[in-house]
């Protein structure tokens, strides 16, 4: 049947399970900004702040396969 080893397991939980979780952040974000009504500036420095989390995770995807290859 299935032969997936503990490493492609872990790789997929980490890039399909962060990249979901980080999505939910994202809700969660966007959601805080309106019920605090934060304005334009307020919620822009909010997401200026998820936004450096999420690069820094898109930045070791890009790092590792650079090296990778």
């Amino acid at each position: 049947m299935w032969q997936i080893t503990e490493e492609q397991f872990a790789g997929f939980g980490l890039t399909i399970g962060v990249t979901t979780f980080m999505l939910y952040m994202l809700f969660i974000v966007l959601q805080l900004a309106w019920e605090s009504k934060a304005g334009k500036f307020g919620t822009f420095v909010i997401f200026l702040g998820l936004a450096f989390g999420m690069l820094g995770f898109v930045a070791k995807g890009i790092i590792q396969w650079w090296l990778d290859a």
